[in-house]
């Protein structure tokens, strides 16, 4: 229910495919705040069959006939990686608002395009990742900007996930022009993303992505080793080729160890909390917190609706995007250079900023369709 002061926002969803789920059903956790107006694919009956299911009054082709027939306010992009930035591009022309899927863009060239394109339009673009809403993580974060926990040492961040042949049948999956990357761009990206919302904007990367079992363009598997001005460092993996599959965060402290072990989406239950010897207090502050809801997109569209509320741009927007983005493309950089990369260091005319796989991976000849 909406309350004084909230408007009610009519939203549409671009794409019906699995993520589109979460999408409706995080729009009717929302019910008049949030009306899901109307949704998109160019499959006719995947498109009737989703509206179907949610409700959803209309049904339109296309986005360009959505946006003449529908006046919307919050567009859901949940298309193929490849159409996120043109459609991104063609919603900020009507004046509205983007909530886009992971990764945003295929590059760092696009998304400039975009914070652009933004800078003309009465709308705003944010990004799903929805990891960084659940309490936990709020709570987290709170408590780190507090010195309550003293200062942050070392860090890991695992995505080590199972896709097998089956999941890269899919024609767009595993080419680096339509899915823009393998696990780093599209699996991992989450977990680091929250990994960067907790400590702030990397400094350096020096990495390694390989291609270990999977017959793809991209990598199948990542590794990173990270640095942040503070002197704060940290190792990031991401996998597809990981049979017990995890998702795990550590971060140890000057006084404790928070430790979050989940698969696709946590609870407060899923974070764990080791006080450095002397230090129960800290622990103590960190229980006496209540539970709190979980990730999910639920959160974050709640919190996309109480900035629109308040004529701010929605959270994540695209300064916030950016420091991730600009972390893949390095990453990839670093992989595939053999060189240390620097924040910064990737501007608008290096091979990189316009395609992750920049100078070419080392098996790309070798796969190339």
């Amino acid at each position: 229910m909406s309350e004084p002061g909230q408007r009610s926002y009519r939203c549409a969803i671009v794409g019906t495919g699995a993520i589109a789920a979460a999408h409706a059903q995080a729009l009717r956790e929302h019910v008049g705040r949030a009306d899901l107006v109307a949704v998109v694919d160019l499959d006719p009956d995947r498109a009737t069959a989703f509206a179907r299911t949610w409700s959803v009054p209309r049904v339109s082709p296309d986005l360009t006939a959505l946006l003449q027939r529908e006046a919307v306010d919050l567009v859901h992009l949940c298309t193929p990686p490849a159409h996120h930035a043109p459609l991104a591009l063609q919603v900020l022309a009507a004046g509205a608002s983007v909530l886009v899927e992971k990764p945003p863009t295929m590059s760092l060239a696009e998304l400039d395009a975009l914070i652009a394109a933004q800078s003309r339009s009465t709308g705003s673009v944010a990004t799903v990742f929805q990891h960084r809403f659940g309490a936990a993580a709020a709570r987290l974060r709170r408590m780190a900007a507090a010195g309550e926990l003293g200062r942050p040492l070392l860090a890991t961040c695992l995505t080590q996930w199972y896709r097998d042949d089956a999941y890269f049948a899919v024609p767009w999956r595993g080419r680096w022009d339509t899915e823009g990357g393998g696990p780093t761009m599209g699996h991992g990206i989450h977990q680091f993303d929250l990994l960067l919302s907790v400590l702030g904007p990397w400094e350096s990367v020096t990495a390694l992505a390989v291609r270990r079992a999977r017959d793809v363009q991209t990598e199948d598997v990542s590794m990173a080793l990270v640095t942040f001005p503070d002197g704060t460092v940290a190792s990031v993996v991401n996998s597809v080729v990981s049979p017990r599959q995890t998702s795990a965060l550590r971060f140890d402290y000057e006084y404790a160890t928070v430790e979050l072990d989940h698969l696709y989406g946590y609870t407060s239950a899923d974070w764990t909390i080791t006080a450095t010897p002397g230090h129960d207090d800290v622990a103590a502050r960190w229980h006496a917190d209540p539970a709190g809801p979980p990730s999910g997109h639920g959160r974050q569209v709640a919190a996309v609706l109480d900035a629109l509320d308040a004529g701010r741009p929605p959270p994540v927007d695209l300064a916030d995007t950016r420091i991730t983005m600009e972390f893949i493309a390095a990453l990839y950089a670093s992989a595939f250079t053999g060189e240390r990369v620097h924040r910064g260091e990737i501007g608008p005319n290096h091979p990189f900023a316009h395609r992750m796989d920049g100078t070419g991976a080392p098996w790309q000849a070798a796969t190339r369709r």
